[in-house]
């Protein structure tokens, strides 16, 4: 997220140190699942970064439908990117898409829904779809969660604008990617604020029963 701007190539230090980074963090918590995303739309890194950390899923953009995305026009990388996972041997590395994904114009695809996109996601393979807002730490739109979730059946994972205050709101989701609700103050360039995540977590459980 700091490594700004973007950038649409990404050169091998970057693939290098993040591959050092997940396998440390694997180490750490070897019970837990771990995914990366590598940023911008490097899902083939991500891939070879999973494999070499024994993560277990990666985050990727474009998978279908091309944009507009800050970084520039992203198109679909939904063959390229399941072909390179199965030359690598890294088919048990799950892939969840984006789609509609925030920091993007979709201009291009006006005629096509959220849950048409989710559709094309599942159709090609993708093992789960993220939900999110237009940017980070903006919220996703719970009635797009409930199209999405009656038109796929592989996961749905809302990914962006989770916090406390409307986590009641996505209980419908398989899965929460939070991110700049546990930073401090609730900003995504702060540190990860242990308090906050206590308390988000604390609610979590209360809500499950």
């Amino acid at each position: 997220m700091h490594d700004r701007p973007y950038a649409v190539r990404v050169g091998a230090e970057i693939t290098a140190a993040m591959a050092v980074i997940c396998a440390t963090v694997k180490q750490t918590v070897p019970l837990l699942p771990v995914g990366v995303q590598i940023l911008c739309a490097a899902n083939q890194q991500a891939v070879a970064v999973a494999l070499a950390a024994d993560l277990d899923f990666i985050r990727a953009e474009g998978f279908v439908f091309s944009h507009v995305a800050d970084e520039g026009i992203l198109n679909a990388c939904a063959g390229d990117l399941l072909r390179y996972r199965k030359q690598i041997g890294a088919e048990h590395v799950q892939i969840f898409a984006d789609i509609k994904k925030k920091h993007s114009s979709h201009a291009l695809t006006a005629d096509v829904n959220i849950a048409e996109t989710a559709k094309a996601a599942e159709f090609f393979l993708a093992d789960g779809v993220i939900l999110t807002g237009t940017a980070t730490g903006l919220e996703a739109d719970p009635k797009e969660l409930k199209e999405v979730g009656h038109a796929v059946k592989i996961p749905v994972l809302v990914g962006s604008g989770v916090t406390l205050g409307n986590v009641k709101d996505y209980l419908d989701a398989n899965g929460l990617i939070v991110g700049s609700h546990f930073k401090k103050d609730g900003h995504w360039t702060k540190t990860v604020d242990p308090d906050r995540v206590r308390r988000f977590m604390d609610r979590i459980g209360k809500l499950r029963g």
